[in-house]
């Protein structure tokens, strides 16, 4: 028997588990498959929206009482290096930037353990095997690129990798590492200002950061960069002083999940303009 995908996608909500930012929050995700011919259109769209691809998923925050994950971007146009930022560009010089297509290679699955055993050794990647880190890299239904980075001075050693998807409106940092030892160089810092400059040069808007959670010392890092706008109730607004966001809401203001999916703006997969999930196509 034939089976076709739905023309509109299905939204799931995760089960409340303990979250990786933030002491004594539980987080919780609305999440839809990324699959089929419109896979890129779709995930050109939600990650517009907040969304983050992991896989052949698109997730974003739900959280019943906590709004602090925040999705960010760059506006590459305005974005002016702080001094800081030239001093890490300028350390970072003896590397060279290597866009590969989305294959894993056993050097940097090394790399990727070394990574997590140093800094991340309780976190919830920390048991992955290598097959589970060629799926992160290899299974993706849009275009993907792997971002190498290699020390010139040390026989074109893998320094560290950034797992990139290509929006058509900028670059989506999906996932990051590095040697740990070169941890004094700033890498993570420095990947993200060398994607600014690789889409400068490919004349796309933005840079995608992932999320920042105010609070968090894992993420609060990104509020040092320059031009950085917030995803906050359906809309992006420049990130302001970070100190000025609180990260609670009242378990009664969460809107229901079928509420909040209604609210998401879908690509027309039949190809006519953007349209509301259950809206009827032009064509129906």
């Amino acid at each position: 028997m034939r089976h076709t995908l739905p023309i509109a996608p299905q939204f799931y909500v995760t089960a409340p588990q303990a979250c990786p930012y933030l002491d004594g929050r539980r987080e919780r995700k609305l999440f839809t498959a990324l699959q089929g011919d419109q896979a890129e259109a779709l995930n050109n769209s939600l990650s517009k929206q907040g969304f983050r691809r992991s896989q052949n998923v698109l997730y974003r925050p739900s959280c019943t009482d906590c709004a602090a994950c925040l999705s960010a971007r760059i506006r590459v146009a305005d974005f002016a290096p702080k001094r800081g930022h030239k001093r890490i560009s300028k350390r970072n010089e003896h590397l060279t930037r290597n866009p590969r297509s989305a294959w894993a290679t056993e050097e940097q699955y090394a790399l990727f353990r070394t990574y997590l055993d140093t800094r991340h050794a309780d976190g919830g990647m920390a048991d992955m095997d290598v097959f589970e880190f060629a799926a992160m890299i290899e299974e993706t239904p849009v275009k993907t690129r792997v971002i190498e980075y290699r020390d010139r001075r040390e026989d074109d050693d893998l320094a560290a990798v950034c797992l990139t998807d290509i929006l058509d409106d900028g670059l989506s940092l999906v996932y990051s590492f590095f040697a740990p030892e070169l941890q004094k160089n700033s890498l993570g810092t420095y990947v993200i200002l060398d994607h600014i400059a690789l889409a400068l040069e490919a004349g796309l808007p933005y840079v995608y950061l992932g999320y920042w959670v105010p609070g968090s010392a894992k993420m609060g890092y990104k509020a040092n960069f320059p031009a950085l706008e917030v995803h906050v109730n359906g809309a992006w607004q420049d990130l302001g002083a970070p100190e000025d966001y609180d990260t609670q809401t009242h378990p009664l203001s969460t809107d229901p999940i079928a509420q909040q999916v209604a609210q998401i703006t879908l690509p027309d997969l039949r190809g006519n303009k953007a349209r509301r999930p259950g809206e009827p196509s032009e064509n129906t």
